[in-house]
C-alpha cells in the first residue's frame, strides 16, 4: 500500500495511491472511525488494517497538492551518517568530516546517529533552503524506515516486523555550519532540512534491502545507489537505537546518504538559489524540491 497525507479541496485527508502514480482516493474510515492524521493511522495500522475504507472516485495528482506524509513527527528524526562505503570515503577526503582524523577511519565502526527536528520537514514542491547565510549548502538523498510497532531493546532478528513502511528523505545540510561546529546538528537541522515524501511505501510490499535510490541535481545524476549497500543495515539500526529507548510508532530513521554528494566533488558543487533536487526509490515516488 502506498499512503500518502494530502491537500484537497482546503482540507488535508490521508490517502492511497494508485499502483501507477498517478491518482489518489481520500480514506473515508479506518474501523468506523475518521482518521486524518499519519502517525494516528500508523499507531492503529495493525487493528484496522483490513478495514480501510477509501472513496471510490480518484483524485489526479494535478488537482491535488502532497504534504510530507508525517506532516510533524512526534520526535526528532534520527539520522544515521557515513553509512554506504563508498561516501564515507569521499566525505573524509572532503575534510568536513570531525568524525575521522584519517583516511583509515573513514569508514564507522558502530552506526554514527544524529537528529534532525521536527520543525525541518517540508513536502515535495516546498522551497528548501538555510534561513540565513549558508555558502555550502549540500544534498543527501536518503532512505527513510518508518516504525510501525514500537518497543525498546528490539534484537535485529525480530527488527523487520517493527517496521511500518519506507519514505524518501533529503538529509540538507549546511557543510559550512558542519564544519564551524564540529558537529552535525546545526548543519542539518535547520528550518526546511528535511524534505519528505512524497508518499509513505509500506514494508508488506517493499523490500527496504533491496532498493534503487537516485538524486538529480538540475537534472543531472549525481547519486545512483541501492540499499543493500548500506554499511549498516535496517535491522542493525533499530537494534542499535532501541538499546537505549524505546523506538514509537511513527519514528523515522534516515539511513545515509551513498556517493556523489556535492562535497564529494573537486572542487566541491553547493546547491545555489533556484537549483533543483530531485530523488526516487523504488516504489516511493519522486521527491522534488527547489532551493530558495
Amino acid at each position: 500500500m502506498r499512503l500518502a497525507t494530502i491537500l484537497h479541496n482546503n482540507s488535508h485527508a490521508i490517502a492511497s495511491i494508485d499502483a501507477e502514480g498517478q491518482t489518489a482516493r481520500k480514506l473515508v474510515s479506518a474501523g468506523g472511525e475518521a482518521i486524518a492524521d499519519m502517525t494516528t493511522l500508523i499507531e492503529r495500522f495493525d487493528t484496522v488494517k483490513n478495514a480501510l475504507q477509501f472513496e471510490s472516485q480518484a483524485i489526479p495528482f494535478a488537482q491535488l497538492q502532497f504534504a510530507a506524509p508525517i506532516q510533524r513527527p512526534r520526535r526528532n528524526i534520527m539520522c544515521v551518517g557515513k553509512n554506504y562505503f563508498e561516501h564515507a570515503h569521499e566525505f573524509t577526503r572532503s575534510g568536513f568530516d570531525s568524525s575521522a582524523s584519517k583516511p583509515a577511519d573513514a569508514v564507522p565502526s558502530a552506526p554514527i546517529v544524529f537528529t534532525k527536528m521536527p520543525e525541518t520537514v517540508v513536502a515535495s514542491g516546498e522551497p528548501m533552503g538555510f534561513p540565513g547565510a549558508c555558502e555550502q549548502l549540500d544534498y543527501e538523498a536518503e532512505l527513510g524506515v518508518i516504525i510501525g510497532k514500537g518497543g525498546l531493546g528490539i534484537d535485529k532478528a525480530n527488527a523487520m516486523s517493527h517496521v511500518f513502511g519506507y519514505v524518501i528523505i533529503n538529509d540538507l545540510t549546511a557543510r559550512d555550519l558542519q564544519a564551524k561546529h564540529k558537529q552535525w546538528f546545526l548543519g542539518k537541522s535547520f528550518e526546511t532540512s528535511c524534505p519528505m515524501g512524497p508518499w509513505i511505501g509500506t514494508a508488506d510490499e517493499l523490500d527496504g534491502a533491496n532498493l534503487n535510490l537516485k538524486c538529480w541535481v538540475n537534472g543531472e545524476l549525481r547519486q545512483n545507489a541501492n540499499s543493500k549497500d548500506l554499511i549498516f543495515d535496517i535491522p542493525t539500526l533499530i537494534e542499535t537505537l532501541s538499546a537505549g529507548f524505546a523506538l514509537l510508532p511513527g519514528d523515522i530513521i534516515a539511513t545515509g546518504t551513498p556517493v556523489g554528494v556535492g562535497i564529494g566533488f573537486n572542487p566541491p558543487r553547493f546547491l545555489q538559489s533556484g537549483d533543483k533536487v530531485e530523488i526516487e526509490i523504488d516504489g516511493l515516488g519522486c521527491l522534488s524540491n527547489s532551493v530558495r
